[in-house]
């Protein structure tokens, strides 16, 4: 979490949590949140954070931590506002169910905040569950929590015995 590479997609997604939930959390809500855990809790052998660069440019990103002894949390999924709408974000889960799955978790626990609709949509047609009514008001639930089993992604690992990898011009770190 230190890494300079990341400083700009952590920089937008306050700026994002501002500008969406600064009426609810306050003034610092967005700081805080982003500072709630250790970056140590993100660093192996129990968590990842991967960057998405193109032209040396930090374009998206995702990091997680231990949740449980089975459990990886899914944190920070960003894509560069000037970069959305490319599949990114796709791309990012991908890769941290791939590499939570090569860790030896078997599910991931995550959550979004009930005004990112763009968000709640990604994880439902991504195969995650929802763990709370979809028919309710996101705003009446609080945080929106999904789930998603990693079993088929462990088999997968294993199976191919090797580690898939984007292709193009951008590069996984």
């Amino acid at each position: 979490m230190h890494d300079p590479r990341v400083r700009p997609l952590l920089d937008e997604l306050a700026v994002e949590y501002d500008s969406r939930y600064g009426d609810l959390f306050g003034r610092d809500g967005a700081a805080e949140e982003l500072n709630r855990y250790p970056a140590e809790e993100f660093e192996a052998p129990h968590g990842a954070l991967l960057i998405i660069q193109e032209d040396g440019e930090s374009v998206a990103g995702g990091a997680f931590r231990r949740y449980d002894a089975d459990t990886a949390e899914f944190k920070r999924i960003w894509t560069h506002s000037a970069h959305r709408r490319r599949g990114l974000a796709r791309r990012v889960l991908a890769e941290l169910e791939r590499l939570a799955a090569e860790r030896g978790y078997g599910s991931v626990y995550l959550t979004t905040g009930p005004r990112q609709p763009e968000a709640k949509h990604l994880y439902l047609n991504t195969g995650y569950t929802a763990q709370f009514d979809l028919a309710a008001a996101p705003e009446t639930i609080g945080p929106l929590a999904f789930t998603k089993d990693l079993v088929v992604v462990k088999d997968l690992v294993q199976v191919r015995g090797e580690e898939p990898r984007f292709t193009g011009s951008s590069s996984v770190r």
